[in-house]
């Protein structure tokens, strides 16, 4: 989830390989790794209960701190 400052709106992007996301124009407010790596050992093949989970464990405070952060920040 990413915070776009030109039109001040939350917008879901998807990097690979670190990509970095400043070329976009946009802030990360929260993100989620589902390449394999991340859930394997747990979920094996099951990505979805492991993106089910992930959802139990998002700090929303954090979150709602990240967007406060950077909103109001221009390019």
């Amino acid at each position: 989830l990413h915070y776009r400052p030109i039109d001040g709106r939350l917008i879901v992007l998807q990097a690979e390989n670190q990509h970095k996301l400043t070329a976009w124009g946009v802030f990360p407010i929260m993100g989620i790794d589902v390449w394999e790596h991340a859930y394997y050992l747990k979920y094996q093949n099951n990505r979805s209960e492991y993106v089910k989970a992930w959802w139990n464990v998002v700090n929303w405070t954090q979150v709602q701190k990240n967007l406060n952060a950077v909103k109001g920040i221009t390019f």
